[in-house]
């Protein structure tokens, strides 16, 4: 069986900001989040990032500067022992009301079609209601880590009925157990 795990990038890899990542200089990961991507790739799992990016339409910064955060976290990553193997994002504003923006399922769909693995397979690492609401859309196996927005998603997962989604402190502990729960 392949497996492919789906992680969030802001809140999940990366700190996240309020006022948005804009620039490489920004952009930290969370403490143990890219040697969790480099356990997840020595269990077997192929890793790809799926973010909303909603910066790009508020003209926060380009896409230029995008690839460069992106491209930063690809290099970190390697140096850690890790890979990512894409990045998918959605550059649109919640206004544009398209399909690949979280919680729409556009872009894990995009994912299990050009992967060829079948959504109920992929695990997803958010820390938002709407990357949990993404993945549950195709039947995928979300998680939930406090991290990013997560404690605040945490509060909210019960009225949401999104109670039973397993939670953890952060990408390490997350990847932990998927990789205990696939072997």
């Amino acid at each position: 069986m392949k497996k492919l795990i789906i992680l969030d990038r802001d809140g999940v890899i990366n700190h996240d900001s309020d006022e948005y990542i804009k620039s490489p200089q920004e952009w930290h990961p969370v403490e143990g989040s890219l040697e969790a991507i480099a356990r997840l790739n020595h269990a077997g799992f192929r890793t790809v990032v799926a973010t909303n990016q909603s910066g790009i339409a508020r003209r926060l910064f380009t896409m230029d500067t995008l690839i460069d955060i992106n491209n930063k976290m690809l290099r970190l990553t390697e140096e850690a022992g890790g890979h990512i193997e894409a990045v998918f994002f959605c550059p649109h504003s919640p206004d544009d009301h398209c399909s690949c923006r979280k919680p729409r399922p556009g872009m894990y769909n995009d994912i299990s079609k050009r992967f060829r693995i079948p959504a109920r397979e992929l695990s997803v690492v958010g820390d938002s209601l709407r990357d949990l609401q993404a993945a549950q859309a195709i039947h995928a196996k979300p998680c939930l880590v406090r991290t990013g927005q997560g404690e605040k998603t945490e509060k909210l997962l019960q009225e949401s009925g999104l109670d039973d989604i397993p939670v953890f402190d952060n990408l390490a502990e997350a990847a932990g157990h998927i990789i205990a729960i696939t072997d």
